[in-house]
């Protein structure tokens, strides 16, 4: 199965664009994790791929998160504080 197929079928299963994914990967090659408004943007960019809103106070902490840290934090670590379940 080529490239192709696979990306279709996981744009199928998650409705998830595959391009999109691509272009954001692109735009934060060499991104400062140490700015608070690159960070934001990038975490709204996600959300809106993902058609995932990110609530204020989860993009706050998310925000904090990298930015204490940003060599800590990476795609699997965003995605579990984004689907963390509200205690």
């Amino acid at each position: 199965m080529g490239f192709d197929k696979v990306f279709k079928n996981i744009e199928k299963k998650s409705g998830v664009n595959m391009a999109e994914i691509f272009k954001l990967a692109d735009s934060i090659k060499g991104a400062n994790f140490k700015d608070e408004k690159t960070v934001r943007e990038i975490i709204r960019k996600v959300g809106q791929i993902a058609n995932k809103p990110v609530p204020k106070k989860k993009e706050d902490e998310l925000v904090k998160a990298i930015i204490s840290d940003p060599g800590k934090i990476n795609m699997d670590t965003i995605t579990k504080m984004m689907n963390k379940k509200k205690k």
